[in-house]
């Protein structure tokens, strides 16, 4: 179904012209470089005709490896080595998955809730800087192929990449030189790269499984417009985690192996070994693979069927996570006009079999899984910069929006909304002269903050002294092409405005978003009850230090039975307040209007008197007499 020409090895690719902008696919194993020509797609390769770089490297005594020449250093120096840095990309230490209770990392402690550093090579390191030397690789591979600077490049990301993590990946690619003209999501570069904007028309998914990340989405195309109109996801299940398995296996045989300890160097190469295991039996049904560890050997045979039956769990979780996807777009797997795969773990025959026993369809696999994303990412880099096309609308991963009185969530943007957009919702203030408002910027599918993450806070301040309710505050949200967002306060009768790029410290963690999303449906009902809790807890409030307020000012208006039954009702509905019954609220709340609606009859024909005191009946008619009166 490819409308591209993608040329192989040992063709002579078409002249490019000067300047052109790569696509780049960072992925979690491989990485890979393309770039558009005069007649088609060329993948960048090595000197042997391969495509993919290794997403491996390695800080030794002589300079810094990466790809192939890294990988054996793996086998001699484990701990000068870095592998699946993808799956760190705006995370914390704490996110990290472990081996067994080890990590194939050697952590170094450092800030609360920073992003996690690696000790490598004798260096401390972040997953950025690690990132930034593949795609310094990658650079250097498309230059010696191309014969001229390369300084602009489409990097793609998984859908469900946060915020932290787009910021990271932005960040890695400055480092290594690279101006980012747009981040694309992995499954949108995919249906470019099947040409899926020319001509055809329907509803697409893009099965997307890669080393570190899954993503499911569900693309409308209409007249070359990419739509997507769900998207669903895990941030950490992938081809690492099959590896994982295999890993298990491979431990669990091994005489003694409760009592051996195992270090980060242990734990890289068991891993790199399972690697190997899985990856032959996509083409064979059995092997044995020997494995080292303290000095030990020992011989193991893996087939398919133990192969199948330890990873099977695993691929459940993406079936259930793409059958869910389909549920929230309100579709079944009929509807669905094609399948895509993209990522390396999509060669897994039990992955392919699966998917299309789902869809009811073999699913679409002449573009190598590997390489689709990439050429889907040079696709989108041409267009940026020669023109036409595609328009590629994308969607928020999850909700956004602001804290309001009593901890309470309002979404500004729901998930799954196209992007890029900018929405607004005016909001005002709690009280009498507030001068300041502090905002909480929060993402997630709750009612309440507590149960939502935290993304940033700023204050807007400056606010004409007013009363309270008067001041219209329009609190914006941007959010560009690259998914990432940008929120902004203004009032808007004096002008003041305070914005905030939004940009976390680190990333949400492994399964995070599928767990918010699980428990906004789990929760639901009570979330709600607890809103309406709140929401009528917050009104008696206002209500209870309004009346204290008024009967400050005009108290002199009640006489002392009057006076006895308002404070006797306003100290029932703050006790309501203090409890945890709504209803009780409610009828306390009632019963100090019914109580104060004679005082707030008085007051307002004071306060008319008091306006009209002076003025003639003569002007008093010819006001009532205007049309703006009438």
């Amino acid at each position: 179904m490819s409308l591209l020409q993608i040329h192989e090895p040992g063709q002579t690719p078409a002249p490019h012209a000067k300047g052109a902008a790569v696509g780049i696919d960072l992925g979690t194993t491989n990485s890979v470089v393309a770039v558009a020509g005069a007649d088609g797609i060329d993948v960048i390769r090595d000197a042997r005709g391969n495509g993919l770089l290794p997403s491996v490297v390695a800080y030794t005594d002589d300079g810094v490896l990466v790809g192939e020449p890294a990988r054996r250093v793996l086998l001699d120096q484990p701990d000068r080595v870095v592998a699946s840095v993808k799956r760190l990309m705006g995370r914390a230490a704490t996110d990290l998955a472990t081996l067994g209770g080890t990590l194939p990392y050697d952590i170094e402690p450092g800030k609360a809730g920073g992003m996690v550093r690696l000790r490598v090579g004798g260096m401390v390191l972040s997953p950025v800087e690690v990132s930034a030397d593949i795609l310094r690789a990658l650079r250097a591979r498309a230059e010696a192929a191309l014969g001229h600077t390369v300084d602009r490049a489409v990097v793609t990301v998984p859908a469900y990449f946060d915020d932290a993590a787009r910021a990271a990946t932005k960040d890695a690619a400055r480092l290594a030189g690279l101006e980012v003209l747009r981040l694309v999501n992995e499954p949108t570069a995919a249906a470019l790269a099947y040409g899926l904007d020319k001509g055809a028309e329907g509803l697409f998914a893009v099965f997307d499984l890669g080393g570190g990340t899954f993503d499911v989405s569900l693309l409308m195309m209409e007249k070359g417009v990419f739509r997507v109109i769900a998207t669903g996801g895990d941030a950490a299940l992938g081809g690492d985690d099959f590896d994982r398995k295999v890993a298990e296996l491979f431990l669990a045989e091994r005489k003694g192996a409760v009592a051996e300890a195992l270090d980060p160097s242990d734990a890289k190469l068991i891993l790199a070994t399972s690697r190997l295991a899985k990856e032959c039996l996509t083409w064979q049904d059995r092997g044995e693979w020997a494995v080292e560890i303290g000095g030990r050997m020992t011989r193991h045979t893996l087939d398919t069927a133990r192969l199948e039956a330890a990873i099977g769990p695993l691929v459940d979780r993406a079936i259930a996570i793409t059958e869910r996807t389909l549920i929230e777009a309100d579709v079944t797997p009929a509807d669905v006009a094609g399948v895509v795969l993209v990522g390396g773990s999509t060669r897994v025959p039990l992955v392919r079999r699966r998917v299309a026993q789902l869809f009811g369809r073999e699913p679409l696999a002449d573009i190598n899984p590997d390489e689709v994303v990439a050429v889907g990412a040079a696709i989108q880099a041409e267009l940026l910069t020669v023109g036409g096309g595609a328009l590629l609308l994308d969607v928020t991963p999850l909700s956004l929006g602001l804290e309001t009185m009593g901890g309470l969530v309002e979404r500004i943007v729901e998930r799954n909304v196209p992007i890029p957009l900018a929405q607004a919702q005016e909001f005002t203030t709690f009280q009498d002269g507030q001068t300041a408002m502090a905002i909480h910027v929060v993402q997630g599918e709750r009612e309440t903050v507590d149960a939502c993450r935290s993304l940033a806070r700023f204050e807007l301040r400056g606010i004409p002294p007013m009363v309270a309710g008067s001041a219209h505050i329009r609190v914006t949200f941007a959010i560009d092409a690259d998914g990432l967002l940008t929120v902004t306060a203004r009032e808007q009768t004096s002008g003041v405005e305070s914005e905030v790029a939004v940009k976390p410290s680190y990333g949400l963690g492994d399964g995070e978003i599928e767990r918010m999303l699980r428990d906004s449906i789990v929760n639901a009902r009570d979330d709600m009850a607890r809103r309406m809790m709140v929401e009528a807890r917050v009104d008696a409030e206002r209500l209870a230090a309004a009346v204290a307020g008024a009967v400050a000012a005009d108290g002199d208006l009640l006489d002392e039975d009057e006076r006895s039954a308002i404070e006797g009702a306003l100290v029932a509905v703050r006790a309501a307040i203090a409890g945890v019954d709504r209803e009780a609220i409610l009828v306390a709340t009632e019963a100090l209007e019914r109580t104060t609606a004679p005082f707030a009859q008085r007051r307002m024909d004071r306060n008319i008197g008091r306006a009209l005191t002076g003025v003639s009946v003569d002007r008093l008619a010819a006001v009532i007499d205007t049309p703006a009166a009438r």
